[in-house]
Formats: structure tokens, C-alpha cells, sequence
């Protein structure tokens, strides 16, 4: 029998969580995750189209001036700065990433900060605290769960880890927080069509729709509001609605508080899809190591299983995408810009880039083979790609060693080289004075008494 929902037992585990419970790898996790998602929504800002759409109904909404959006000139109510920030934080699909390839950050983190900005007060160490606690209640639950290829489980159950760390920076009670996630299953939607489709823009979206509802839920249940008390586990909660009760209660509650999953966290070198990192590296990794020219390829053979074949399929639109969002959902289009370049780069993504005839014609090269082995079953699969030659010649390569995989994790080094070339592509281009202080306050952040001059040096 269970005794009390799992809404209950996060909220106990939230309401008395403390800086000094996080392990020093949780820690670091929750401050890189903070400078790599900055970063990104930076870059987005002057980069994705479909933001300008964004900030001019933000702008249009009014309300009081108290927060921060990235890469514009704006403050704006944390209801609008959440959704704003959070809107630009998976635009470029180069958010951060668990094993498994699901994303705990780009929605967790534009949140927590909306939330510090409103509330006021929030110190390093209490921010990293609460983004230590969005991410982890995020892979736990993920991880209780079988690999399926309908929900999208990001935002599905996002807004509740978003809201945890929310409630946590709004300090609130045991008993508002299960209010707050019980207010937040409202926000919990979403399917992988976003991803499966083509011709949106809510893959490149849809993070900033669960920022937002995170703060909602959270605010309204500080204000007095209640929510439904057995959320997950209710004959009709989100765990036997959604998943059909197939889930490993046992793994979510292991060490709840003593052991953070955010510290398995990966940060990504390339502005694509993550199950597609492994194919980007072996095809680069040939490349160099054969100092191929893309003229001298006769085919790319990626060998896929069922979510890689959800980004090969239909074929000839997979190799010439519509959208910068359907470039990064694209592996032949990857594969093919790594080839011509032997590089994979935001610019290459944008609309020009879109229309690179060499990148294009390298794309009609590359032919999937369906292979089961790789199926998605757990941690994202392992790559083989082969290039046939003309000459005949077939060279082989696999995705061991990837960069930001955990064989290879990104140091401080290269998370300050990614944020540095991010923020010169904002909207509004950072100062590189700016930006090297930015990056020594996030290294730093447990010792800000206001964690909130990290984001607003950036305005």
C-alpha cells in the first residue's frame, strides 16, 4: 500500500533540502548547467526567427518591470521572463542533456531565475540548490520510467521539476508545494510529435510553455491555492494516466536527497539533436582521420535504430529540411554539414545555411541502414556510420569517445568557450568583458549573496 502520494514525499525532501546536503558534483552540475543555458538562450536570441514573434506578445503583455529577459533590453513580470527565456533555451537544441538524451535544464533554469528576480533576496548557494533539485527529481522520475515514443516526457514531467526548484526558491511550505505540483499537472502535456514533425516552431519552443507554467503553479500556491494532492499516484494521476502505472516507485524515492542525478548531466558541443552526437562524431572523426574531402564520398551509412530512424525518415526531407528545427532534428542534414566542414556549427542551421548547396548535396549521400541494435532503450545508443569511398574503399567508425559524453564530459575550459561564443551572437552582442565576469561569477555563484547579478549583468 502506499501511504502518502509522491507529491508529499518531494515536497518533505524540497522543504528542508540545504546547500550543504548537495555533493560537490551536484554542485558543479547546477552551476555549469546555469552558464550553458544562459548561453544558449543568449545565442537564440539573435538567431532563431521565430523569438521576435516571441518578445513582441512578451512586450505587448506589460506588467511590472522585475525581470530579466536574455539577449534584449526588456524586464518584464516573472510570468513573462520564464516564458520568454525558457521559449529561447531549447530553440537551438544545445541545451544540456542526461545520458538517456532528455533534457532537465532549459525549462528548470529560466524559472528559477524568473522566480529569484521576483522574490528577491536568493543567494548562489540557494539557487544552485534549487536547480540541484529540479534536475535530480527530473532523471528520477525519468528513470522509473520504460523508453516510449509518444510522450514527450520533457515537458510532460518537466513542469514538475521546474516547479520543485521554483517552490524552493519561493521558499515555501511542505504543504504549498504539494500544492504547487498538484497545480502544475495542469502544465503537464505534450507529445514527440513536436520532434517527429515537421514545419513547427514548438521544437524549438516549447520549454518556455513549461517555465512558465512552473512559476504559475508555484506563485499561486504560495498565494493560498490548492492542488490536487495525489497528482502522480491517484487513480486518475499522471503516473496511471500517462504511463499506465509502469513505473519504479522504489528507484524514484533510492537516497532522495543524499544522491543528486543532476550530477550525471552532459553538456553538448554541437547544436543538434543529442542521439545524433554520437553519428556527428564518428563521421568527424573519419574525416580527420582520413583527410577526406565530402567530393570524394560516394555515400554516409548511418546505422539507426528506432528513434535515429524517426530523424532519417521521410528521407528526402530529412535531407533538405524546411526549418532550423527540422536541420537539427535531421541526421542525414548533420551528417552532411560535418562532412563538407568537418565541423557542425550554429550558423550552419540558420536560414542561409539551410540553403548550402554543398551541405545539400552531401545530404543525398547519406543512406540509413535500419539496424535494431541501435535501438533507444535506456542511455542514448552508441553510433556506427560507414562511408563508402569512390574508390570502392568502405571506412568505419563508431561514436566512442564523443565530446560531453560521459567518457569526455566539457570541463570549466570548454563551457566558458561555448557560453563565450553564444553571447557574441545574442541579439544584443555581449561584451567580452562582460561575458569573462559572467563566467567567473557562475564558477563562483555559492558565494554571491544575490545570485540574481549573474542574469542581470547580462541585460
Amino acid at each position: 500500500m502506499i501511504s502518502k502520494d509522491l507529491s508529499h514525499e518531494f515536497a518533505s525532501y524540497i522543504s528542508t533540502c540545504r546547500f550543504e546536503d548537495l555533493p560537490s558534483d551536484a554542485i558543479e552540475a547546477a552551476k555549469k548547467s546555469i552558464l550553458d543555458v544562459l548561453g544558449v538562450c543568449l545565442a537564440a536570441s539573435g538567431t532563431v526567427p521565430a523569438i521576435q514573434s516571441v518578445i513582441e506578445l512578451v512586450r505587448d503583455s506589460g506588467g511590472k518591470p522585475e525581470c530579466t529577459v536574455l539577449g534584449f533590453h526588456d524586464r518584464v513580470p516573472p510570468l513573462m521572463a520564464a516564458f520568454a527565456n525558457g521559449a529561447m533555451a531549447h530553440c537551438l537544441d544545445f541545451d544540456d542533456m542526461g545520458p538517456d538524451g532528455n533534457h532537465s535544464s532549459s525549462y528548470l533554469i529560466p524559472a528559477v531565475f524568473a522566480a529569484a528576480e521576483h522574490v528577491g533576496g536568493v543567494s548562489g548557494k540557494q539557487l544552485i540548490t534549487s536547480v540541484a533539485i529540479g534536475q535530480d527529481l527530473f532523471f528520477r522520475i525519468r528513470r522509473s520510467l520504460q523508453q516510449r515514443l509518444d510522450w514527450l516526457v520533457t515537458t510532460v514531467l518537466g513542469v514538475f521539476s521546474a516547479t520543485a526548484g521554483v517552490s524552493y526558491v519561493l521558499r515555501l511550505s511542505e504543504e504549498q508545494i504539494v500544492n504547487a505540483l498538484g497545480i502544475a499537472s495542469l502544465g503537464s502535456c505534450g507529445t514527440l510529435e513536436m520532434r517527429f514533425g515537421t514545419d513547427s516552431d514548438l521544437g524549438e519552443l516549447y520549454a518556455g510553455f513549461v517555465a512558465k507554467s512552473a512559476v504559475l503553479s508555484a506563485l499561486l500556491a504560495h498565494k493560498g491555492v490548492t492542488g490536487t494532492q495525489s497528482v502522480f499516484e491517484g487513480k486518475a494521476g499522471v503516473m496511471n494516466v500517462y504511463f499506465q502505472g509502469e513505473y519504479d516507485r522504489a528507484r524514484i524515492l533510492d537516497e532522495l536527497g543524499r544522491r543528486f542525478e543532476g550530477s550525471t548531466i552532459q553538456y553538448k558541443p554541437w547544436p543538434t539533436c543529442g542521439i545524433s552526437h554520437t553519428y556527428i562524431h564518428a563521421t568527424l572523426e573519419l574525416i580527420r582521420k582520413h583527410e577526406l574531402n565530402a567530393s570524394d564520398i560516394a555515400e554516409i551509412r548511418p546505422f539507426v535504430g528506432d528513434f535515429a530512424q524517426q530523424m532519417c525518415y521521410p528521407l528526402e526531407a530529412r535531407r533538405s529540411p524546411a526549418s532550423a528545427m527540422d536541420a537539427r532534428f535531421s541526421l542525414p542534414f548533420s551528417l552532411a554539414a560535418a562532412a563538407v566542414y568537418g565541423a557542425v556549427r550554429i550558423g550552419q542551421f540558420a536560414t542561409d545555411g539551410l540553403r548550402d548547396s554543398a551541405v545539400l548535396a552531401a545530404a543525398q549521400k547519406v543512406v540509413p541502414v535500419n539496424d535494431a541494435s541501435f535501438d533507444w532503450k535506456g542511455d542514448m545508443p552508441n553510433a556506427r556510420v560507414d562511408i563508402l569511398m569512390k574508390s570502392g574503399e568502405v571506412l568505419t567508425g563508431f561514436g566512442d569517445g564523443t565530446p560531453g559524453g560521459k567518457d569526455r564530459p566539457m570541463d570549466w575550459n570548454l563551457i566558458a568557450g561555448k557560453f563565450s561564443e553564444c553571447a557574441s551572437l545574442a541579439a544584443n552582442p555581449v561584451n567580452p568583458d562582460v561575458i569573462a565576469r559572467v563566467v567567473k561569477m557562475a564558477e563562483s555563484l555559492e558565494q554571491l549573496d544575490d545570485s540574481t547579478n549573474l542574469i542581470r549583468a547580462l541585460a
